[in-house]
């Protein structure tokens, strides 16, 4: 599929999408979001296709976040009812709780806004380490209403959270990683690289183990603990298929398991 104002690159099992509008800082309108959403699309439905990095064009913006300008042309309901007939949403991906898929975000310079909720809806975040992060809403009228004033408070502690939620404050690459939000700071020379080890230390798993420890993981945090012993859908699948197989018959014949994903 062609794209416009994104760029979508497959790297044998790795799916590399990168927002492509660096002369506006990546900013995010519904036209940008449903491209995002229809790579994502292809991604989770791809079973060739196993893990994703996420970044941005140039070494200034991961993401600025929404495209303020295209909301003065059209206007803020038209961005609200053209996001919401979008798969996953805001940037295709901040509502998307279907895919099991490791994801992780490549932060190349600002993620802002919007572009920290994309961030945040990710799994792994590799940042520069001049990138920086907040949420800039408030000082516009709006809030982080892509998830970010929900997932923020889940992932670092609350005070911190309401600190940069109410006060619009910027942190830094190392303070977010200090924060626990970010799991590698590096040169921007290094962050594509260092993603794409991520991406290659999480293939050496069997896929299906990958996507249900996912899916484990993001639905137990609904229940107590002593309720998630419990079987998701893509366990069962894990359990019946030839990987599970293989990954024991390797380890007792001494060599790399040779994954199917299946």
């Amino acid at each position: 599929m062609a794209f416009e104002f994104i760029t979508v690159e497959n790297k044998d099992h790795l799916t590399v999408i990168t927002l492509n509008r660096p002369e506006a800082m990546n900013a995010i309108s519904p036209l940008v979001s449903a491209e995002l959403s229809s790579a994502f699309n292809e991604f989770s439905d791809d079973p060739d296709a196993w893990v994703s990095i996420v970044t941005g064009a140039g070494d200034r913006a991961f993401s600025a976040g929404n495209d303020l300008k295209w909301q003065v042309q059209h206007g803020g309901e038209a961005v609200s009812k053209q996001t919401a007939k979008i798969k996953g949403g805001f940037g295709g991906i901040t509502l998307r709780h279907d895919c099991f898929k490791p994801i992780i975000a490549a932060v190349n310079g600002f993620a802002l806004g919007g572009g920290f909720e994309v961030a945040l809806a990710c799994d792994i975040i590799i940042a520069a380490d001049h990138a920086s992060f907040g949420f800039p809403e408030p000082r516009v009228g709006m809030i982080a209403g892509a998830m970010g004033v929900h997932r923020l408070p889940r992932h670092i502690p609350y005070h911190l959270a309401m600190g940069m939620l109410l006060s619009s404050k910027r942190i830094s690459a190392d303070e977010a990683q200090s924060f626990g939000l970010v799991n590698d700071v590096v040169p921007i020379a290094e962050l594509l690289s260092t993603a794409e080890n991520w991406a290659n230390e999480i293939m050496m798993g069997a896929p299906l183990a990958i996507q249900a420890s996912k899916e484990a993981a993001l639905k137990g945090l609904a229940y107590p603990l002593d309720e998630v012993p419990r079987l998701f859908p893509i366990q069962e699948s894990m359990y019946a298929s030839e990987d599970f197989i293989e990954g024991p018959k390797a380890f007792a014949e001494k060599r790399p398991p040779q994954w199917k994903g299946r």
